[in-house]
């Protein structure tokens, strides 16, 4: 029986895919979670809008005393928008990485006794760039750039608010780069999921940073929010 989403050479293609056996070509899934208020918000582990790092550095990582010692394998771009990954033992006082980053689009905990019992924050010349939240083990971050020399193409958005009737406005954002952030979609819920699949995918060139925003109306609450990019090689 074919896959909801896709007829039978669609959903094998999409294996080949997500197994890395097609050149050129490669898949990113991004999740968050976080709570809505009554301001328009990045989904992600804060509870403010996602800051992007001015300039690249290295990564400080912090912990609670129950947690120092944990290591957290972090994902994101260097200085020239190119594909970086570094693991980094972080400690109560701070433990520091060696790479430069300029985005952290992901961050997830390799070595541990059990799971994180408290707030693990990355840092990057001293503002926030990720937050492993307590008991998660790995950033909720709907938030991510495209590296250099692909091109991104977005194939749905997901989101859904968790408390019922209350207004919610989910916004699909991106900023090209040397540009400023613009709407590239924009959906109301009153409490039910939103999903979209685009039939004719949206393009996102290189460099290109992408997120998803919430605002509640009336109350606050959480919401969840994905979104599926094929990436191809330029």
């Amino acid at each position: 029986m074919a896959n909801r989403y896709f007829d039978n050479s669609q959903l094998a293609e999409a294996i080949r895919i997500a197994n890395d056996q097609t050149k050129g070509v490669s898949h990113i899934n991004k999740f968050g979670f976080g709570g809505a208020t009554t301001n328009s918000y990045t989904v992600w582990d804060g509870d403010s809008d996602y800051v992007y790092p001015s300039s690249a550095g290295v990564i400080t990582v912090t912990t609670g005393a129950a947690d120092s010692g944990a290591t957290v394998e972090y994902q994101g771009l260097d200085g020239n928008y190119e594909l970086i990954t570094e693991s980094i033992t972080g400690t109560q006082a701070g433990g520091t990485g060696t790479e430069s980053f300029l985005r952290v689009f992901r961050g997830v905990v390799t070595n541990h006794s059990g799971t994180n019992a408290a707030d693990i924050t990355a840092t990057i010349n001293g503002e926030t760039a990720a937050i492993v939240t307590a008991g998660e083990g790995q950033t909720l971050m709907a938030v991510y750039t495209v590296p250099a020399n692909k091109t991104a193409f977005m194939k749905h958005i997901h989101a859904a608010p968790t408390k019922k009737d209350n207004d919610t406005i989910i916004t699909l954002k991106a900023r090209p780069f040397g540009g400023t952030f613009n709407t590239k979609g924009k959906f109301a819920s009153t409490g039910d999921p939103v999903h979209y699949d685009y039939h004719v995918p949206i393009k996102f060139e290189e460099k290109t940073d992408i997120e998803i925003k919430a605002e509640n109306q009336s109350a606050s609450g959480y919401i969840s929010a994905l979104f599926d990019l094929i990436l191809l090689d330029n």
